[in-house]
């Protein structure tokens, strides 16, 4: 269980019990406060995140208003270790790759490990485009896409800054999953190509024949052993609990074991490009 998913259980025990001291059942609330049963039950078990006019509503409900700056404190410590998609690109993918810069700048060591796509700071202008342009229209934010190609881009000027680090590690699968045209996979093949041996990066790629004890069902990025960043199909979800990203960090050591450096790293890709789709 994620710590998100902890804090979420916590939040809905204290509401059932402050819901309990009232002697309301579960059902006397929901007509109350014009909701379905089953809303209030999700809420209670930690299996639906309230929002904060819900948590208003709870409050006022039980008759507890004094106990509103506790409950919305508990929602905002949720919050954040949770954002769903539609609401952090509500401003467009610009803002997004934005506050990813910010965080890439305050760090000097990050590890980014992808099992799909190319990783943000490797991406060419096109590939981006189409990853973007699918993402907007798949959590149908607003289509600022041209606005979040050009913030990639700047962001990978940090690579080329002295006084930090950086590792890349790319499942195999990456190499050949087709988000773009096969013309903008071969530049966007020859670019990782080119940063091999680039200074301060470190560029594995791991062969889908490496036996693997772990199967890393999805990417991350951790900064500094002190955040680790997964995105999933509708949401982020940012993991600062030590324990946590010591699972990440054993997962990643596993990974790096794995994967291929230099030379052998530049055939596996030179192969994936070899066997692209003609146009």
């Amino acid at each position: 269980m994620t710590n998100y998913q902890q804090a979420r259980q916590v939040l809905g025990a204290r509401l059932r019990e402050l819901r309990a001291d009232t002697g309301l059942s579960g059902r006397d609330l929901a007509e109350l406060l014009n909701w379905s049963p089953s809303k209030v039950s999700r809420i209670e078990l930690g299996r639906q995140t309230p929002s904060r006019a819900d948590v208003t509503a709870w409050a006022n409900g039980v008759q507890r208003p004094d106990i509103e700056p506790e409950l919305q404190n508990r929602l905002r410590t949720l919050e954040s270790h949770y954002a769903a998609w539609r609401r952090q690109l509500a401003a467009g993918v610009r803002a997004r790759q934005e506050a990813y810069g910010a965080e890439e700048r305050n760090s000097e060591e990050v590890r980014n490990f992808e099992a799909a796509v190319i990783p943000g700071l490797l991406q060419t202008p096109d590939y981006t485009r189409h990853l973007l342009t699918g993402i907007t229209e798949l959590v149908q934010s607003p289509p600022d896409v041209e606005g979040g190609v050009q913030a990639r881009q700047r962001r990978q000027q940090v690579l080329y800054e002295p006084g930090r680090q950086f590792h890349f590690l790319i499942w195999e699968a990456a190499l050949r999953t087709l988000l773009c045209p096969p013309e903008v996979m071969t530049g966007q093949l020859d670019r990782l190509a080119g940063v091999v041996g680039l200074f301060g990066v470190t560029l594995g790629v791991v062969p889908a024949s490496a036996p693997l004890r772990i199967s890393p069902h999805h990417g991350f990025i951790v900064y500094d052993q002190r955040l680790v960043r997964v995105e999933t199909a509708a949401a982020e979800l940012s993991i600062v609990e030590d324990s946590e990203i010591a699972v990440y960090m054993r997962l990643w050591d596993h990974l790096a074991a794995a994967a291929a450096y230099n030379s052998k790293a530049q055939r596996l890709i030179a192969r994936a490009r070899a066997e692209l789709p003609d146009t």
